[in-house]
């Protein structure tokens, strides 16, 4: 009599289960129609790719001024020759962040595969 009861239980537990997947199924169907419908660009989809990339090739390339600027700033203070090591590491700042950005851009075009 027991066992019946267990089977029961059984039957119900996986009823629900089968409910729960078809519901989660559903769930990310549409949450697929929605990215793929395109009148409106999610942010985890494309746009927000986009706009990482962006901020990072940003970041490395004012990163990449910014120290070069404050090596030659430090550098002309403790010799004493103003202006002219803050203009060179300037220089190799911007030619740093330039080979940055080529860096990025390439690493993406290998993973997208063109």
């Amino acid at each position: 009599m027991r066992d019946a009861g267990k089977n029961a239980s059984d039957a119900e537990l996986r009823a629900r289960l089968e409910q729960l997947q078809a519901a989660l199924r559903k769930q990310e169907e549409d949450r697929l129609e929605q990215a793929n419908a395109g009148s409106s660009l999610p942010i985890g989809g494309s746009f927000g790719r986009a706009m990482s990339v962006g901020f990072t090739v940003l970041s490395e390339f004012v990163s990449a001024i910014l120290v070069g600027m404050l090596i030659g700033w430090q550098a002309d203070a403790w010799l004493g020759t103003k202006p002219w090591l803050l203009v060179l590491f300037l220089g190799l700042g911007v030619a740093a962040g330039f080979w940055n950005v080529f860096r990025l851009s390439a690493s993406k075009e290998a993973e997208d595969g063109g």
